[in-house]
């Protein structure tokens, strides 16, 4: 299965040289914040494709105005295509914002998942807006990732952890993919594929 994994700044490839055989590639959208409402309604509405999105910390508005015909991942466990996947937006509170959490609210929301964790028996994808803390993350506050994103890659071990926020254009030190253990991290940044493999599905 192929994924496209999205975040932080629209693709000029899918959006302004759009060609319908372009979105034959993937099956699903990923999409891991601070992406306009637009452009998240334009490709789930050409793909014709399932679009599951967590919110970045740009995107007060979608508490209110989420965009249209596409699935809101943010706190909770959901099954697509046989794969389960983890939704934890916001960054690192660093301003007044609504989808901006300390340390410690950030591990509440998880805690409040536990039930839904457990009742799927675990997550194949951490799909979040800010990176884990050492895992791809920068040393400002403001693009500092969460502990306790690390501390649930300890415990559950999924396939892949998705974020974006961290762009890699700040600097050639950004890396889209890297490792750790059993768990493979990617930077979503404008976009990327992901080749799912079928053996690590899960219903």
């Amino acid at each position: 299965m192929k994924i496209l994994v999205i975040a932080d700044t629209e693709s000029k490839y899918y959006y302004d040289y759009f060609t319908p055989e372009k979105m034959d590639q993937f099956d699903m959208i990923l999409a891991c914040g601070d992406l306009s409402r637009s452009y998240l309604e334009f490709l789930v509405t050409m793909a014709n494709k399932p679009l599951i999105y967590v919110r970045g910390n740009h995107d007060d508005s979608f508490n209110e105005n989420p965009p249209e015909g596409c699935v809101c991942a943010d706190g909770r466990v959901i099954v697509q295509n046989g794969i389960r996947i983890l939704g934890l937006g916001g960054t690192l509170k660093y301003r007044p914002g609504l989808n901006m959490y300390t340390e410690n609210q950030m591990r509440r929301r998880i805690l409040r998942l536990w039930f839904s964790i457990w009742r799927h028996r675990g997550f194949d994808i951490l799909l979040t807006h800010a990176p884990a803390r050492g895992l791809g993350d920068l040393d400002d506050r403001p693009h500092r990732g969460f502990e306790c994103f690390r501390k649930l890659l300890d415990r559950y071990h999924p396939a892949y952890m998705i974020h974006g926020h961290v762009h890699m254009n700040y600097g050639p030190f950004i890396k889209r993919r890297s490792r750790y253990g059993d768990t493979e991290i990617i930077n979503a940044w404008e976009s990327t594929l992901l080749e799912f493999p079928s053996n690590e599905k899960n219903g």
